[in-house]
This record gives C-alpha cells, structure tokens and sequence, in this order.
C-alpha cells in the first residue's frame, strides 16, 4: 500500500514534541492532531551571553520559549539606566504582547548562552483559533508573565540590600538539596535587578562569601547553603 499521501512530521515539530521543556512552555496541552495545524517553522536560535534578542519597540511577528539558559527582560529609563523587569528562565515566555500590539514591551537579552523556539504569530494565531488547549496556555503564560512581573516587584524591589541578593540567588539555584549550584550575573546587572548599586552587589556577595553562604568555583558560579540563605531572604520556607 502506498505511503506517498502521508505526511512526515516537521524536523522542528517533532523537536516541539520531545522537547524536554515541553510541560512548561507554551505546547503544554497540543496533541498529535494540534500539531498538525502547523505549516510554518518553529525555529531555533542560539544566543551567546550577552547578545541581544530583541529591542524594545522592535516590530513583533513572533513570540519566543526559552529551552536553556538565562534571558533579562530590561527597561531602559530616560537617563540611560536600564532596569532589569524580570528574568526568563528554561520554560518561559517572551513577547506575549506580540499577539496583540505588533511591538516587544522590552529589550530582551541572554546572561547565559542561551537556546530559544522561535513562534511565529501566524502559528499562534492559527492555533488559538483551532485548538481549545493552546488558548488556554495562551491565557496561563499570559497570567504567569503577569505574576512572574508582580514576584519581581515585592521581591526584588523591597527590603535591604542582603535580602534582595538573597532573594536573587534562590531564585537562580538550579539544584535541590542543602547545597546548590548557583549562576551569578555581573555585579551591574545584579545592581540592575535588585535596585541597588554596582559596589552595593559586589560587597555583599563578598560578605556572603566570608560568612559561608556562597562558594566560589569560578568567576560567576557559586554553590549555596540554601538554608542559610534562605533565613537571610526573610523567610525560612522561601521559595523563588
């Protein structure tokens, strides 16, 4: 029997379907026949730490989940500041409002190297319109961007210096247990996430260093004595 009328899966969506991020990014919900709506690519792309996603203001005709690495949603302000309004972290969303305003709210840049699926609006779109479930995960990555904004706010925006540093490092452990691993930005950044001043970010990492709480294996990355850390943040059952 002839097997010409059957279509093999897209190289990229069978990547969507195995994708080990798969359950917390945008495609939760999709089934077999959900996929098969889709008639243009997902693509991938690779940033290095650093470079730039995109740009605020920047014209908007895809949105973007995050499979590894550490995206910065930034804010510049009129004086040439910038503003760090949230981290992306594996399995998130970026660029949401491109479903409805055509342009990126913010700059979004990698502070690790960093692998992204790249959603044309016109899949989305299609999607929301012939698939129930992916509506829904529409409106609860939406929801998740609007707490993860709100998190960052009461988080990272208020108490002490110590505290916010805190606060940040566990929400960047990547590990269960007494002691896990910890990726660092630079001092600028951090003093641009928390609020606080370049010199203020790097004395207070010393002064967890000297009493214990971070350690040092290299230039950025730390192991972390959860506990301790966690008392510092405000909080004995903290959770980032």
């Amino acid at each position: 029997m002839s097997q010409t009328g059957c279509a093999k899966p897209k190289p990229d969506m069978v990547r969507c379907k195995s994708c080990g991020v798969r359950q917390l990014a945008l495609f939760t919900d999709m089934t077999d026949e959900d996929f098969k709506l889709v008639h243009q690519p997902v693509d991938e792309i690779k940033l290095v730490q650093g470079e730039v996603l995109y740009h605020t203001d920047d014209t908007a005709d895809c949105l973007y989940t995050l499979r590894s690495g550490l995206v910065k949603m930034t804010h510049y302000l009129i004086d040439g500041s910038q503003r760090v309004v949230r981290l992306v972290r594996p399995g998130g969303t970026m660029g949401l409002e491109a479903l409805v305003a055509g342009r990126f709210a913010h700059n979004a840049e990698a502070l690790q190297d960093s692998v992204l699926c790249r959603i044309p609006v016109s899949v989305v779109e299609k999607l929301d319109r012939e698939s129930p479930r992916l509506h829904k995960q529409i409106l609860t990555r939406w929801h998740q961007t609007v707490m993860d904004a709100d998190y960052w706010l009461t988080q990272m925006s208020t108490g002490s210096a110590r505290e916010r540093v805190a606060r940040l490092c566990l929400f960047l452990a990547n590990d269960d247990g007494d002691l896990a691993a910890c990726h660092l930005p630079g001092r600028e950044d951090i003093g641009a996430m928390l609020g606080i001043t370049t010199e203020t970010a790097s004395r207070v990492i010393a002064d967890f260093r000297r009493q214990g709480l971070l350690t040092t294996h290299s230039r950025r990355e730390f192991s972390m004595n959860i506990n301790g850390m966690r008392a510092l943040a405000g909080t004995e059952d903290y959770a980032a």
